[in-house]
């Protein structure tokens, strides 16, 4: 049985690589920033899942103020596939000349390594890290039609149902499929995995009633909460998260030792070095 507690700290243990290696790569990027050769020409932000999810939305946040600042269009590109690796290799194969650059999940930098065989990338020497933009816990949300209402019930509920209660996920091997294993493994229950091309397609499932339940990132299933459209039962932090001070951790509904946040960093293509 693979040990879901370990692998996940191991790629938080990679989000905070990535983050110490933020500051330097910022101040490269503000050197290339101020010069008046770049940029000439709009840059291509590759984000490696469908419309609609966290990450994409995370991505046009992020163009907006770099459209104002630096006078050219930054322009989202969606490539989804295989858990973020086709967008992350269409953006290491693009010419080393910033005018590439990727916004994209802890899935694409820190689990794909660790989980798919003969990984066409290699997120520390294929691209220069530019920053952490976010980092949240995710939320078990469930469809209100769904009996369960708290996350006592819905485990009790997988318990009398073994294998019967959909999760949905954004992908084999993503962030909110690995929390889902872990939750199966520290609550002793079995779930039915439902994986998506991306976050927005599970999210819109979900809504419909097609699946039971998912992990989420907060961030993008938020509004939903708030419009009674989804049921949150618990987030995966230590505490309680400030947008959602209703909903308990996981640890005080009764499941310890799952806690885990996601992240989304932005890297662009680096420029060649020594292998």
């Amino acid at each position: 049985m693979i040990d879901l507690s370990m692998l996940l700290r191991r790629c938080a243990s990679a989000g905070i690589a990535v983050a110490s290696l933020a500051a330097v790569a910022v101040a490269s990027g503000a050197a290339m920033a101020a010069s008046p050769a770049w940029p000439q020409k709009p840059v291509s932000v590759v984000v490696p899942f469908p419309a609609g999810g966290s990450t994409d939305t995370i991505a046009r946040m992020l163009a907006v103020p770099l459209n104002e600042k630096l006078g050219q269009p930054f322009v989202v590109d969606n490539r989804p596939g295989a858990t973020g690796a086709i967008g992350a290799t269409f953006v290491k194969r693009a010419p080393a000349d910033g005018y590439t650059m990727m916004v994209a999940s802890i899935g694409v930098y820190a689990v794909n390594p660790f989980l798919q065989k003969n990984l066409s990338y290699d997120p520390a020497r294929d691209f220069d890290l530019l920053t952490v933009a976010v980092r949240a816990p995710n939320v078990l949300v469930a469809n209100p039609g769904f009996p369960a209402k708290t996350l006592q019930e819905l485990v009790s509920y997988m318990k009398k149902n073994p294998g019967k209660v959909s999760f949905a996920t954004s992908g084999a091997g993503s962030s909110d499929h690995l929390t889902a294993a872990l939750f199966w493994q520290k609550s002793a229950t079995e779930g039915l995995h439902v994986p998506y091309k991306g976050g927005a397609p599970a999210i819109s499932d979900l809504l419909a009633g097609q699946v039971d339940v998912s992990f989420q990132n907060i961030n993008a299933v938020l509004q939903h909460i708030r419009s009674g459209k989804l049921r949150a039962l618990a987030v995966t932090s230590d505490k309680r998260a400030a947008v959602l001070p209703n909903v308990p951790t996981m640890a005080e509904g009764g499941v310890k030792d799952v806690e885990v946040y996601s992240w989304q960093a932005s890297p662009r293509r680096a420029a060649c070095r020594p292998r």
